[in-house]
């Protein structure tokens, strides 16, 4: 079954849209200064080679004290934040307050080891905070110049809940212009730059997130997903991530609130730097709900269904997916097969095709009390009126907006979305969503592509908008997962795959992460590339 003329118009009007951005951005954007051949430093103090996991367990033992480790990663932030404009605020002098705090805390401890463990299991460890959580005290804008003075007054709950369990926020990083698009770039931080190659992206929209902890200026860290928004930033830097299943962990006190039906789509999950700390943290941000996941369940990788899906089948709106990233999930396969005995199978689901459809159209629904989405310029133009995207437009071409030019296109282009979701996209998404969840049941993953090609360089996302839609595909549908590097390219690029799990089976697709890490070698020092 074939688009409708009127889906095909839009699908034209998109690109035609896009096309003439393009052309525009390549006329006016100011000219970035040169970064290449620049490369970050080698790590060189060896508690930024360990894992959160064993950071705490050192801590709690005494073989290292929490300022030692805090003032590790405040030296290495500040040795590699001028590359990489990841962390945009930081609290230094607070956080090794804080870090002496607990030495003296362990110090007088008399329960013993095991009571710091169960009690506050990240005791003494530093992590990363994207900036569109609240963080009390600290930025909480996304980007944009009009919430400039906007503090926040209380900790999200995720951020609470790893703060409870011990974790010590270093500062908060750099997100896309209201957290909607593939690049961290927004007029009040500015745009960062990606580990391995500066003239390329880290990803959006927690790219800060992804920047800082694949530069190994932090080991663990929060990010927020409805379209790929913790998965791109972890491929592109070369570090793991999972998008839980949606209502585990809780989205509350983040910036821009969902509307409509979105909180359906949207995650919050950990990112870090080593598979093992993947389920702990999850555990901790999931707090009451925790429970739900099976977390605490082991899982015996030789007996779950494994399969395997190539590409989208041939999207209008998305580029295929290169040779190297191809390659590298055939080779995953290879080794399940080998080392299980296991037989991969290789699927097709042809509504993949329109996963960008799918993803818009439900991004636009209204909610049970029939109130469409919060309108994107609106949100442009928070706290006061809602932005003029063509005025923007404008502005933006003698360079007097405040906004980038992906919002503005953002803006304009929620114009030509369909006030009623079309029939034909609505099957096609049932119909997915009944495939998928018959091939996974409770227990079968599959792999798919993180995006059709390694990290872009900068601003080339304005020219291929949609690939993004190999992470929203699954924001729409509900599932859990997890992001896993699998080593670099000859360019130097980190290559990654999907692990993608049925419904609240969070605990399988973190399984296979464990074991993609040990196969594949996790993640790789930039500074060594």
């Amino acid at each position: 079954m074939a688009l409708s003329c009127l889906e095909k118009a839009q699908v034209w009007l998109f690109k035609a849209v896009m096309g003439v951005f393009s052309l525009l951005f390549r006329l006016f954007s100011p000219r970035r200064p040169a970064v290449s051949g620049k490369k970050l430093p080698l790590v060189s103090n060896p508690l930024l080679l360990q894992s959160a996991t064993q950071l705490a367990k050192k801590i709690r033992r005494r073989e290292v004290s929490s300022v030692e480790v805090v003032q590790a990663y405040i030296d290495r932030i500040q040795e590699v934040n001028p590359f990489l404009n990841a962390v945009v605020k930081d609290r230094f002098a607070a956080a090794l307050q804080e870090a002496a705090q607990v030495d003296k805390l362990i110090e007088e401890e008399t329960g013993g080891e095991e009571v710091l463990e169960d009690r506050l299991p990240l005791l003494g460890v530093p992590m990363s905070v994207k900036e569109s959580f609240a963080l009390q005290g600290m930025p909480f804008t996304t980007g944009v110049i009009s919430r400039r003075r906007v503090v926040a007054t209380v900790d999200s709950p995720a951020v609470a809940q790893l703060k409870r369990a011990g974790a010590i926020p270093l500062g908060v990083t750099n997100t896309s212009e209201l957290c909607m698009w593939p690049e961290s770039h927004n007029h009040l931080y500015g745009i960062t730059n990606n580990p391995y190659n500066l003239e390329r992206i880290p990803g959006g929209s927690s790219g800060g997130e992804g920047s800082i902890l694949g530069g190994a200026g932090a080991v663990i860290g929060v990010g927020s997903d409805i379209g790929g928004s913790i998965r791109m930033p972890c491929f592109f830097n070369g570090i793991f991530g999972h998008k839980t299943t949606p209502g585990v962990v809780s989205c509350e006190n983040q910036y821009p609130p969902t509307s409509g039906r979105q909180n359906e789509y949207i995650s919050s999950g950990p990112m870090c730097r080593y598979a093992e700390d993947l389920l702990p943290m999850l555990k901790i941000m999931a707090g009451p709900k925790a429970h739900m996941l099976s977390l605490n369940t082991k899982v015996h990788l030789k007996k779950l269904r494994f399969f395997t899906i190539p590409h989208d089948g041939g999207s209008a709106f998305t580029y295929p997916v290169s040779k190297d990233l191809i390659d590298i999930q055939r080779k995953v396969v290879k080794r399940l097969e080998a080392d299980f005995g296991v037989k991969v199978q290789e699927v097709q689901f042809p509504e993949l095709r329109y996963g960008f459809q799918i993803w818009d159209a439900y991004m636009g629904l209204p909610d049970k009390e029939g109130k469409p989405p919060q309108p994107f310029a609106e949100l442009m133009g928070e706290p006061g009126r809602p932005a003029w995207p063509l005025w923007e437009l404008l502005k933006w071409m003698i360079g007097k907006s405040e906004h980038t030019v992906a919002a503005i296109g953002l803006g304009l282009l929620e114009a030509t979305r369909s006030s009623k979701a079309s029939s034909f996209i609505i099957q096609q998404k049932e119909k997915l969503q009944k495939e998928v969840e018959e091939l996974l049941g409770t227990d079968g993953v599959f792999f798919y592509p993180s995006h059709p090609r390694v990290a872009p360089k900068h601003h080339h996302t304005l020219f291929r908008p949609f690939d993004f839609v190999y992470t929203g595909i699954m924001n729409t549908l509900g599932l859990p997962v997890t992001q896993c590097p699998l080593g670099l390219n000859e360019d130097g690029l980190p290559l990654g795959v999907q692990v993608v799990g049925g419904k609240l089976q969070d605990h399988l697709t973190l399984a296979v992460a464990l074991y993609l890490e040990n196969t594949f070698g996790g993640w790789r020092d930039p500074g060594a590339n």
